[in-house]
């Protein structure tokens, strides 16, 4: 019998036949020793499988991916610019950290953003549906489906699409996520500071925004 450490407890008693039989501490100490028996039985913490993370799917259908239920991160009053622009975040779904896929659409008269630029994150866009306008430094340039569209980090160019048309248009935004990123809007009071992966808004002048 292995040592439970409980074997102090263990005594015997005779019954009325003259036999001895065991005690309450005899029958204590088995009942320790089992359960001790059992603990040592269990694998340690490190041999133990992982708990199964939450499972990832292998493919969907772009559409029937739940929208994000806050339209925007912007403070108001730009917030609330935003108004008929939904995002279908794509790459969240499937747990990709370095960069983002959106499927955004546009209602007649919403913008995709404030025109902005970013420091550090290249981005592009794929139109799906529609004819948006994009409006950079150089102007508006009308789109169409099948067309697309790049902004490299650190030019500083503006850039957002605008949906000028009685019609939606639909559209696939990719987006790297490099740490220290900054986004600079030369039309509004605006500035964006990525901070441990989450953006922070602060006025021009660095002051905060309530």
């Amino acid at each position: 019998m292995r040592s439970t450490g409980c074997k102090a407890l263990i005594s015997f008693s005779p019954d009325n036949s003259g036999a001895p039989r065991p005690t309450e501490a005899f029958r204590f100490a088995l009942v320790c020793g089992n359960a001790r028996d059992k603990r040592q039985e269990r694998p340690p913490n490190h041999l133990r499988s992982p708990m199964p993370e939450k499972s990832k799917p292998i493919a969907v259908e772009a559409a029937d991916v739940p929208p994000r239920s806050r339209p925007s991160v912007y403070p108001e009053p730009f917030a609330s610019r935003m108004a008929g622009r939904e995002k279908r975040p794509l790459g969240d779904l499937f747990g990709l950290t370095n960069f983002g896929v959106n499927l955004t659409r546009l209602a007649p008269g919403a913008v995709s953003a404030l025109r902005h630029a970013h420091t550090r994150q290249d981005e592009f866009i794929y139109i799906l549906q529609g004819h948006p306008t994009l409006h950079t430094d150089e102007g508006r340039t009308r789109l169409s489906p099948g067309m697309c569209a790049g902004f490299k980090a650190g030019t500083g160019n503006g850039h957002c699409l605008m949906n000028e048309t009685t019609g939606e248009v639909v559209y696939l935004e990719v987006g790297d996520r490099t740490p220290g990123d900054e986004g600079s809007y030369p039309d509004d009071d605006l500035k964006a500071l990525l901070v441990e992966g989450k953006w922070k808004f602060v006025h021009k002048d660095g002051a905060p925004y309530a």
